[in-house]
């Protein structure tokens, strides 16, 4: 019997700007704009299956996960195959409202001679104009949830799938744990995770934590955003190329323009010519807590009610560090063993690093990522800890 259920011709792009009440103590009480970018994929007559993308630190989600240059795009890709793919930006990041950051003195000293002369900051004097870091933990989580209960109530499901690239995991990692109810399953790419990380406040799961290092959340850093350059960006990258053809040519180029692209004002600032600028990316300053060996644990969600994937390249320097750093000592595998279910599957690619997004294991990343969310397995494997070499061979960790 033929199905009932036919292939929709092409997906549907739909950008949206979703309100929420901000809880950064930049602008907390404000009703503010959050980004997200559908694409929806959804067979015709078939039912929606929504599926949430989160950006890291450093680069915006349409970047990331939508970049316009051939099949680069992870979101087209997913929604090629069925899917209702949403794309979100949190503030202070793409084209979501960016509170405290359009002022130069908001960037910290250190890097204030790349805003000379545009957007010439020694025309600005004064005091920083907010000292203090953007967000933080809780606000990160505020935003997610605003962003799930619209996919929820635009798809008319009661649960979506949450995949995050690197330092999403901070913040889909406890969303999930703390709203089970709302998540299907987590697939993170890349993802930091500190061990040791901040702890949550004495008697929470997931509360600031208390006392901080200064007298108020808020206050932690003394500026809300660090600014990178392009040749900073690359230099960053080839840290982690560890195969001949791991990137195509002209990568770098491509990404910079989309994020640049999505932030019209950083694309106005730096560059040594007056008038030329060569356009910087602005990132926000953050403070997190709660995602570390404690809280993975918590509640038994995670490897249970909530299945989960992590994927990472072999040549990811970011993601795997000396456990003498302190905060900054990140593990993946500490990760996947700290996971209490036995729904989990890790995955480590050969050729492939951090940027893996924008690498020629991209396309691989599609696929597996379209295999999980489908069957829950990835190479015909539910379970375990793997290493796929270059000859495409699976080897258990």
């Amino acid at each position: 019997m033929a199905s009932s259920v036919q292939a929709s011709a092409a997906p549907v792009l739909t950008d949206h700007y979703v309100e929420h009440d901000s809880t950064i103590p930049a602008n907390k009480g404000e009703r503010i704009k959050l980004f997200v970018r559908e694409r929806n994929g959804t067979p015709t007559g078939g039912q929606r299956r929504p599926v949430l993308m989160l950006h890291g630190r450093s680069v915006c989600a349409l970047a990331g996960f939508d970049l316009q240059y051939k099949k680069y795009s992870w979101a087209e890709e997913l929604a090629k195959a069925g899917f209702d793919v949403y794309v979100m930006e949190q503030q202070g990041s793409g084209l979501s409202t960016r509170p405290k950051m359009d002022d130069p003195r908001n960037v910290s000293p250190a890097q204030q001679k790349l805003l000379v002369p545009n957007p010439n900051a020694t025309e600005y004097t004064g005091p920083v104009a907010y000292a203090a870091q953007l967000n933080n933990s809780q606000s990160d989580w505020d935003e997610v949830d605003t962003v799930v209960d619209f996919i929820i109530a635009r798809s008319g499901v009661s649960k979506v799938d949450l995949i995050g690239w690197s330092a999403a995991a901070q913040q889909l990692g406890p969303y999930a744990i703390q709203h089970p109810d709302k998540v299907r399953s987590l697939l993170l790419t890349a993802p930091i995770f500190p061990p040791n990380g901040r702890q949550s406040a004495p008697g929470t799961d997931f509360g600031a934590p208390v006392p901080l290092p200064v007298s108020t959340p808020e206050a932690a850093f003394g500026f809300p955003m660090t600014v990178g350059t392009k040749i900073g960006f690359d230099t960053a990258w080839k840290r982690d190329l560890g195969c001949p053809d791991q990137r195509e040519a002209g990568m770098v180029d491509e990404v910079w323009k989309a994020v640049l692209a999505a932030d019209p004002v950083g694309a106005k600032w730096g560059g040594p010519v007056p008038g030329s600028p060569e356009g910087l990316n602005r990132v926000r300053n953050a403070y997190w807590w709660g995602w570390n060996k404690t809280t993975v644990p918590l509640h038994g969600v995670l490897g249970d009610k909530v299945p989960v994937c992590i994927v990472y390249g072999e040549h990811d320097t970011i993601i795997n560090t000396s456990s003498s750093l302190g905060l900054l000592y990140f593990s993946t595998s500490e990760l996947y063993n700290a996971i209490p279910g036995s729904k989990k599957l890790m995955f480590r690619l050969a050729c492939a690093g951090h940027q893996i997004v924008w690498e020629r294991q991209a396309k691989l990343l599609h696929t597996m990522s379209e295999h999980w969310l489908k069957s829950g397995k990835v190479f015909g494997v539910s379970q375990g800890s793997f290493y796929r070499d270059e000859d495409e061979v699976l080897i258990p960790l």
